[in-house]
């Protein structure tokens, strides 16, 4: 079967490196790529946000199935697009990825299905907005209601920070028109974990637990990012808590947007606060995390391309999933300045140690080729993922193999997977 992969990140090269160990699998696309992903698949140079060239090259191609990575085309109705003309495309349509494009209909949607999460008002005022606030007071979360690739939440300290936040998102339009509407949230207290499930809109598999690190500095300092680095799986998710995410939360989410019309067909993520044991929800996402996807997909033994014709075919209820019993670390090399300006083009050494190396992967994020040489192309360069017998194993494999490669300006969090190594 020939397959295409939309997106060119650290996400999209474990989605490709998981497709290409399958027996099916004959040939993979990639737009637009990485200089990791080429390797294993044909990098395509058409941006994911042109539905109808993507559309014209899986007809050309006869690709058998596209899979979305990121989440702006999912938004934009790239899965209603293609099949409308009978071509097979994993992920949700534009309805369903409603849960992650507004954070102001998703905490409408809980409210309504009676899902645990935060308290919130949300406001396209701002002097009703700091209004607000200043009732509250802090600590407070302040959130753009649209897509900030995953930098529009800020969790404010102070009520002063608060302004500050409402003021860069509504006023200084830091996020352009995903900001036009903001939620200002009840601050929850306890230990964040991400939760995904594979659902065909009738049944839902669960993936292992993992947790991320969004924030740029080690002891979780400095602004967020879209995640410096995640671990599976995530202790904090015991049995019984993840029993009371099911029955609370996945289960109620993928039911309620039925009952309203919706099937939610692709991979479901909650992003959770646990708290003495109870699961709140903090977001949805509607595609894999990045880099939760990482360490999940390292995990996987059964077929990600069954999987995936699974879901789009609506047979799901069919198979059950096999994962391997080691824990799994990824660690994120970013460019200097990340995630606010960096630099480009930084010559990337020190790969060619890692490869061949026993259980450590390298997913490329923002990398391409100039000439003969691997050099940085974004904030989020390279994620180098480990298994280990468990999380302490796993994590000093990651930093021993993260330590080989060098560019200008790379940084990377120290404290990766500490907390879970200490618990």
């Amino acid at each position: 079967m020939k397959v295409l992969v939309i997106g060119g990140g650290g996400r999209e090269h474990a989605i490709v490196w998981k497709l290409a160990q399958s027996p099916r699998v004959d040939r993979i696309y990639c737009s637009p790529g990485n200089a990791g992903i080429a390797e294993l698949a044909e990098c395509i140079d058409i941006d994911p946000s042109d539905h109808e060239s993507l559309k014209d090259f899986v007809r050309y191609e006869w690709i058998d199935l596209t899979i979305v990575g990121p989440e702006l085309p999912l938004s934009r109705g790239i899965v209603d697009a293609f099949e409308r003309e009978g071509r097979r495309c994993m992920g949700p349509s534009k309805s369903a990825a409603r849960l992650e494009s507004s954070k102001v209909f998703a905490k409408e949607f809980m409210k309504r299905h009676g899902i645990p999460t935060a308290e919130y008002r949300a406001f396209t005022s701002y002097l009703h907005a700091e209004e607000y606030v200043r009732m509250k007071g802090a600590p407070i979360v302040i959130k753009a209601d649209g897509l900030a690739a995953g930098k529009g939440v800020i969790v404010a300290g102070t009520t002063d920070e608060a302004i500050s936040a409402l003021r860069l998102i509504m006023k200084e339009k830091a996020f352009g028109a995903a900001g036009e509407r903001v939620v200002v949230e009840e601050c929850l207290d306890g230990e964040e974990a991400s939760y995904l499930v594979f659902s065909d809109g009738e049944t839902v598999l669960p993936m292992v637990s993992s947790q991320d690190h969004k924030r740029v500095y080690d002891d979780d300092q400095g602004p967020n990012t879209g995640g410096m680095g995640a671990y599976s799986p995530a202790p904090v998710i015991s049995p019984e808590v993840e029993q009371k995410i099911l029955d609370r939360i996945i289960k109620p989410t993928v039911k309620g947007l039925k009952r309203e019309g919706v099937k939610y067909r692709g991979v479901l993520y909650a992003g959770l606060m646990i708290k003495d044991g109870e699961p709140y929800v903090l977001e949805f996402n509607c595609r894999f995390g990045d880099p939760e996807a990482q360490p999940i997909l390292s995990r996987l033994k059964s077929d990600l391309l069954e999987i995936s014709l699974a879901v789009t075919d609506e047979r799901l209820s069919r198979l059950s999933l096999e994962w391997r019993p080691e824990a799994a670390v990824c660690v994120v090399a970013a460019s200097k300045g990340y995630p606010g300006r960096y630099e480009k083009g930084k010559t990337i050494t020190g790969l060619d140690k890692l490869k061949g190396l026993p259980d450590v992967i390298v997913f490329h994020a923002g990398t391409a080729y100039n000439d003969d040489s691997i050099v940085t192309a974004g904030g989020r360069v390279l994620g180098v993922t480990a298994l280990g017998k468990d999380i302490r194993d796993a994590r000093q494999r990651a930093y021993r193999a993260i330590r080989e490669v060098h560019f200008e300006g790379m940084h990377y969090r120290k404290d990766i997977a500490s907390r879970a190594v200490k618990g």
